[in-house]
């Protein structure tokens, strides 16, 4: 007997090499630290969604903004592995091929970093700087939206 699950389930169509692209909106917003793998499985779609030719936008708002900090992906990359560098390439795809963007207060309040002081992972000229109108544009164009 298949259960209502599978029966919805098998009605899911899932994307297959050679499809059209699509746009991805990921936005990191809970504090990582609260919940290290999720934190984790976010960094990973976002980067899968890029290796597999989606226009991916991704924004870091409130606590979300430690994923910019090396020190923080360092912790993450131990919780894969003590040699292990996954999480770390995950965001080197992200920061590379992604459109990023950033609530500059946020990283103020989370990290103490100020604007132009070089202590993110990746250059402040990198980065689209946004509060909530940036949030409500990209979720509004976006066809799928992840949020972690």
């Amino acid at each position: 007997m298949i259960s209502r699950f599978q029966r919805h389930t098998n009605k899911i169509l899932l994307p297959t090499s050679g499809s059209m692209s699509r746009k991805y909106f990921v936005k990191f917003v809970s504090e990582p630290r609260n919940d290290t793998i999720k934190t984790i499985v976010g960094v990973a779609c976002a980067a899968k969604a890029i290796s597999e030719g989606h226009e991916v936008s991704v924004f870091f708002a409130a606590a979300g903004t430690r994923l910019l900090e090396p020190a923080y992906i360092e912790e993450l990359d131990k919780e894969m592995g003590e040699e292990s560098t996954v999480v770390s390439d995950m965001m080197r795809n992200i920061i590379e091929n992604a459109t990023l963007y950033c609530s500059f207060a946020s990283v103020k309040a989370t990290l103490g970093h100020s604007e132009g002081d070089g202590a993110l992972i990746v250059p402040d000229d990198k980065i689209k700087w946004s509060g909530p109108p940036g949030v409500i544009e990209l979720s509004s164009a976006s066809e799928v939206q992840l949020v972690y």
